[in-house]
């Protein structure tokens, strides 16, 4: 069984909604992504969606692009994040830990040997938004081998043959998309949000968490009632950003960047 969903069958069983920061790595610098990661586990992150700066980020909006420009202005790359992950194992081996990004960067280091460092750095799941299920059989027999958990999208617009060839192949948990567009957009249309959970309860039986447009711990909560849990990410990378023009972080610095985060771990569990 994969870390995540131990994590996941774990929060089941204790009727606690699954929390999900997003962040990129690098962003401002290495040194800060492993603090900020381990100070999102305190304020009670179950897992932590790490993406990986890529030059061209399609599907994300202003400020993770922003975000990534900053990491691969810092000169990131995909074995400086596994040796990130690597690092933060060493104190944590409970927290689950995706990799969040597209795929060029894994095609071009290969999938058996980038499985293989995934594995060895202490990765559980890796999302690529632009490999579609279809296509995915060769990475996803990889990453199966060595118990690295394939995760995908579905989107509001995601077609019903689609979204069975979707939960087919994915595992750990199904990334719901909460509206059209790229990250940062703003939730609004919670109705149709409500319908197409419960269409998806009905095809698959992996836990649901909800990402895109989650800004705060009032749309966490919203989201958290529908979904087994929430992802927030440009909401935090916002407030990242503010860390890159400061020589060092103290501890309230710290703290007030992330309280998105910890604001929403309160709301998501008064629903419990």
């Amino acid at each position: 069984m994969s870390r995540i969903n131990q994590i996941a069958e774990k929060a089941a069983a204790e009727n606690r909604k699954l929390l999900i920061p997003y962040l990129v790595a690098g962003d401002p610098n290495l040194e800060t992504t492993i603090t900020l990661m381990r100070k999102l586990v305190e304020e009670g992150a179950d897992v932590i969606e790490l993406g990986i700066p890529f030059s061209d980020p399609s599907s994300d909006g202003p400020v993770i692009q922003r975000a990534v420009e900053r990491s691969l202005a810092k000169g990131t790359t995909l074995h400086q994040v596994l040796d990130l992950v690597a690092r933060f194992r060493e104190s944590d081996t409970i927290t689950g830990i995706v990799l969040m990004g597209y795929l060029n960067p894994i095609e071009i280091m290969g999938y058996k040997k980038f499985a293989e460092a995934a594995s060895a750095s202490g990765v559980d799941g890796v999302l690529t938004v632009d490999l579609p299920p279809m296509e995915a059989d060769e990475l996803n027999a990889v990453m199966r081998a060595h118990d690295i958990d394939t995760i995908f999208l579905v989107a509001p617009t995601t077609r019903e043959d689609r979204v069975a060839s979707i939960t087919e192949h994915c595992s750990g948990y199904l990334y719901y998309v909460s509206l059209k567009g790229v990250t940062g957009a703003a939730l609004t249309d919670f109705d149709s949000v409500t319908a197409n959970i419960n269409s998806l309860r009905e095809k698959t039986k992996l836990p649901i968490v909800i990402g895109f447009g989650i800004k705060d711990a009032e749309s966490a909560a919203a989201m958290g009632q529908l979904a087994d849990g929430v992802i927030i990410g440009s909401a935090l990378v916002e407030k990242i950003a503010l860390l890159a023009d400061q020589v060092e972080h103290d501890a309230d610095l710290l703290s007030e960047t992330i309280k998105v985060i910890s604001e929403a771990r309160e709301a998501l569990d008064k629903l419990v």
